[in-house]
């Protein structure tokens, strides 16, 4: 098995060191992936812990997994 090299949480307060950042087309929705729990994405449950921005968190961020396919199907990567 292959070790997951994204598997080391990334500080809240160093979002410009996410992992991967995407971004929905219409540029509200943006999810900063702070780690990654598995280390193949392509598996049907994978989950990433996030901070994400949106047009509900006024400015803010929520935290939490995510499956991976939400965001995928959602948004496009931009780092």
């Amino acid at each position: 098995m292959a070790k997951n090299l994204c598997g080391k949480m990334i500080p809240i307060k160093e979002l410009d060191k996410a992992y991967e950042v995407w971004e929905s087309e219409d540029g509200t929705w943006k999810w900063y992936c702070l780690k990654k729990n598995q280390g193949d994405d392509e598996k049907p449950y994978a989950s990433w812990f996030c901070a994400v921005s949106s047009p509900f968190t006024h400015g803010g961020y929520d935290y939490g997994d995510t499956y991976v396919s939400d965001i995928k199907s959602n948004a496009k990567r931009i780092k």
